[in-house]
């Protein structure tokens, strides 16, 4: 995440610093005439535009015999932008192509992002509902042919994502998306599953 878009963030999330933009939203103020606005001490505000400042939200001009601060409108408009940018993102994410090329939904899409690294599970989920999710994914990654796999070709193939194909293969037919028998395995065609 982009460092200046955090510390935007961080300087706005203060009730007091965000009741100043608020005031300087409507005109550019000296630190006197904000205290007196706010009813914070003017050490207190000099400290909360000092935060804006450094975030890129306020600027400073000194204007004899006080310094006036305006509200950067701006920048407040990039971090609203990236912020969009964020959730536009994260929509994005939500679209990850399945193996069929549909859309995933947008939880499992949520869950493969956060358990995924350059195609790769990073470790097995503990929460059932995201194990079932990226189960989900590599039964259908994984074993797209109706047919039998061998347990050799079984644990190829979930190499590929994970190196414990053991458990893979455990929580696989634990959670009832494939069935095993006499050493073979076969992904398990429900009347609810494509």
């Amino acid at each position: 995440m982009d460092p200046q878009l955090l510390e935007a963030l961080r300087a706005l999330a203060d009730a007091s610093r965000l009741r100043l933009v608020g005031l300087l939203s409507a005109r550019p103020m000296a630190v006197e005439e904000l205290a007196a606005a706010s009813g914070l001490s003017a050490g207190t505000v000099v400290h909360h535009l000092k935060r804006l400042e450094a975030a890129g939200l306020v600027d400073s001009t000194p204007r004899s015999p006080y310094v006036e601060y305006a509200l950067r409108v701006d920048r407040l408009q990039a971090v609203s932008k990236q912020l969009a940018g964020l959730e536009r993102a994260d929509e994005a994410g939500a679209e990850l192509p399945g193996p069929d090329g549909e859309a995933l939904p947008a939880y499992d899409a949520k869950v493969l992002r956060a358990f995924l690294r350059e195609g790769r599970l990073v470790s097995i989920p503990a929460q059932e509902r995201k194990r079932q999710a990226v189960l989900r994914y590599l039964a259908a990654r994984c074993f797209g042919e109706d047919r039998p796999y061998p347990e050799r070709e079984v644990n190829e193939r979930l190499s590929q994502y994970y190196e414990d194909v053991a458990a893979l293969r455990r929580y696989l037919v634990g959670a009832g998306l494939m069935t095993r028998a006499g050493g073979e395995y076969r992904l398990n065609r429900s009347p609810g599953r494509t």
